[in-house]
C-alpha cells in the first residue's frame, strides 16, 4: 500500500529538507498550493490536495483541506477491520505522516494597527484540524506542528521506523499547540471587542527548569518568554529567588527613572537613590544598608562604565543588571566567577497583569503602574514642604511602593537612610527602620518619611517624628486622618495626603 504525508505549512522552513527524506522512504507527498509549489520548485515531486479529492480550493482558499479523503486518511484505524474496509471503498489512503503549522494570526496581531479583516483572514481553520485529527490517530499518525521538530524526527526516521513514544510525544505537542493558538485569538477578540473575559486562558511554553525553587527541596520552572526581558553575559544561572529579586530591582529603578540605582536583597530595597550619575546613586544607595546589600541584587537604568565596575566589585552581589555595559567595565565584572551579569533587554513595566496561584485556581490584578498626580496632592497640615523636601517626599513615595508591608521608607538627598519592610505593625517598620539607618551611622534628622498605607493611629507618626523626620508622605483615609493631622500640626511637620494606597504582599 502506498505511503503518503501531507505537507501544509505557513512557516516554510526547512520543510524542502523534510520533504526531500519522506520522498527518499517512499513516502507520496500531498501539500495544499504554496506549499506543493515551494516543493515542485526544489525538484520535489507533489501531489496537491485538490488532485487527490478532485475538488479544487476555494473561496480564496479558505476551504481546501477539509475534505473525507484527508481528514479520513488521517483519523481511520489501521488495525479496524471495518475502517480498512471503509477506506477502500471511499478511496481513502493512510496519511502517515501531518506536517502542519498555522496561519501567523499570533505574529500578525503583534501589531496592534492590523485592521480588522487582515486578522480575521489570518485564523488558520483547516490547519487545526488536521493537526488534532493527526494527534488524536498518534497510534498510527506522526504530526509535526513546527520546523524545530523536523531535525530530530529526520534523524529517528532515518533510521528506522518512528517509535510510539515519540508519536505520543508529538500528539501532546500538537494539541498545546492548537491550544495556545485558540487561546490567542480568543484573548484577542475579548480585547478587541471590548467583553469581559469568561475564563483566565493562560499559555506559556517552558522556557527553562531551574536547579530548584525557593528552597533546594522545591521543583521550579520558567515559563514564557523571559528571555525576551533579560540576558545574562556572565555567570551561573539565575535561581528562582534571584528572578524574583532581579524583577524587583527593575521594577524600582524603572519608576525612580534616570541615574538612579537599586539594591535588593529578599525583594525588598536594601538601599535605593538617585544621584547626578549611576555611579553616585549606588554610593549613596550602598551606604543606607551595606551589610544587607552583600550578596545583593543591583540595578541601574544605565550603561555601566568603567568606575561604577570598579565600584561594584568591592562588594559580593549576586546579581547586578543594566541595559548594557562597556567593555572594559565587562572585563572587570567578569573576575567575579558566579555572580551573574544581566543585560535588560526590555521594559518590565508593560507588563499590565499580575497573577499569583491560591487553593484551586489563580488570583488575578492589574500591576500597580498608578503614577501621583502631583496637582491632586492634599497637604493637611498647617506646615507646608519646601520644594527639597517635596522632591525627597516623591522619591521616598515610589520606593515605599516597592517595598513590602507594612513599609516605612526615610529619606533625604534622594537616598534612602532606613527602611522597615514587612512588619506586621506599622510602628514596628518605624522602629526597624530607625534600627537600621542607626546601625550604620546614618542621621535620621531632617529626613521625610514614606509610609505605604495610612496610619491607623497617631502613635507611628510621633514615632517617625521622634527619629527626626520633618514631613510626612502617605495615603491618608483612615477614620483617625485628624488625630493623626493634629498630631502632625502639634510637632510642627509637614504632611502630604496621596490618595493612593500602595500595599505590597
Amino acid at each position: 500500500m502506498e505511503k503518503f504525508a501531507l505537507l501544509s505549512v505557513s512557516d516554510k522552513s526547512n520543510i524542502v529538507e523534510l520533504a526531500g527524506k519522506l520522498s527518499e522512504k517512499k513516502y507520496k507527498l500531498i501539500a495544499t498550493g504554496k506549499t506543493a509549489a515551494a516543493l515542485k520548485n526544489a525538484g520535489i515531486r507533489v501531489t496537491e490536495i485538490s488532485e487527490l479529492t478532485n475538488f479544487p480550493e476555494i473561496f480564496d482558499g479558505r476551504v481546501k483541506t477539509l475534505h473525507p479523503k484527508i481528514i479520513g486518511g488521517i483519523l481511520f484505524r489501521r488495525d479496524k477491520r471495518a475502517d480498512i474496509k471503509e477506506a477502500k471503498e471511499n478511496d481513502i489512503y493512510p496519511i502517515d505522516i501531518v506536517c502542519v503549522n498555522l496561519y501567523p494570526f499570533i505574529n500578525v496581531t503583534h501589531n496592534q494597527d492590523v485592521d480588522l479583516d487582515t486578522a480575521v483572514e489570518n485564523i488558520d481553520i483547516g490547519g487545526p484540524s488536521l493537526i488534532r485529527a493527526a494527534a488524536k490517530n498518534f497510534k498510527y499518525v506522526s504530526v509535526l506542528t513546527s520546523p524545530g521538530q523536523y531535525k530530530s524526527f529526520i534523524n529517528e526516521f532515518a533510521a528506522g521506523e518512528i517509535s510510539i513514544e515519540t508519536r505520543k510525544k508529538l500528539s501532546v505537542a500538537a494539541f498545546a499547540h492548537t491550544a495556545e493558538y485558540d487561546a490567542y485569538i480568543a484573548n484577542y477578540f475579548e480585547k478587541r471587542f471590548n467583553l469581559e473575559p469568561s475564563s483566565l486562558r493562560l499559555n506559556f511554553s517552558l522556557y527553562k527548569s531551574l536547579r530548584y525553587g525557593e528552597n533546594p527541596h522545591q521543583r521550579a520552572d520558567i515559563y514564557g518568554s523571559f528571555g525576551n526581558y533579560f540576558e545574562v553575559l556572565h555567570g551561573k544561572e539565575l535561581s528562582y529567588n534571584n528572578i524574583l529579586d532581579l524583577v524587583s530591582a527593575v521594577e524600582l529603578v524603572e519608576d525612580l527613572g534616570s541615574n538612579s540605582c537599586a539594591i535588593i536583597k529578599h525583594t525588598n530595597p536594601a538601599g535605593a537613590a538617585i544621584g547626578i550619575n549611576s555611579f553616585d546613586a549606588y554610593t549613596k544607595a550602598l551606604k543606607c544598608d551595606p551589610v544587607s546589600a552583600f550578596g545583593g541584587i543591583v540595578a541601574v537604568p544605565e550603561i555601566v562604565n568603567e568606575e561604577l565596575a570598579e565600584k561594584l566589585n568591592e562588594i559580593f552581589l549576586e546579581v547586578i543588571c543594566a541595559p548594557g555595559y562597556s567593555d572594559e567595565a565587562l572585563t572587570i565584572l567578569r573576575r567575579k566567577k558566579n555572580r551573574r551579569l544581566i543585560k535588560q533587554l526590555k521594559s518590565v513595566s508593560e507588563e499590565t497583569m499580575q497573577y499569583k496561584s491560591i487553593p484551586g485556581g489563580i488570583i488575578k490584578q492589574d500591576a500597580d503602574r498608578i503614577d501621583l498626580d502631583r496637582k491632586k496632592i492634599f497637604i493637611p497640615t498647617n506646615r507646608k514642604p519646601d520644594d527639597n523636601e517635596l522632591e525627597d517626599l516623591y522619591f521616598a513615595w515610589k520606593v515605599a511602593k516597592h517595598t513590602k508591608s507594612n513599609a516605612i521608607v526615610f529619606v533625604k538627598d534622594k537616598a534612602t537612610l532606613g527602611v522597615g519592610a514587612g512588619q506586621m505593625s506599622r510602628l514596628d517598620s518605624v522602629k526597624v527602620a530607625f534600627m537600621k539607618a542607626k546601625e550604620h551611622g546614618l542621621n535620621l534628622k531632617e529626613s521625610v518619611a514614606a509610609s505605604d498605607a495610612f496610619f491607623p493611629f497617631a502613635d507611628g507618626l510621633i514615632e517617625i517624628i521622634k527619629c527626626g523626620a520633618t514631613s510626612v508622605i502617605q495615603p491618608g483615609g483612615s477614620v483617625r486622618d485628624q488625630e493623626v493631622i493634629d498630631a502632625a500640626n502639634e510637632h510642627k511637620i509637614s504632611m502630604l495626603f496621596t490618595g493612593i494606597r500602595h500595599f505590597k504582599h
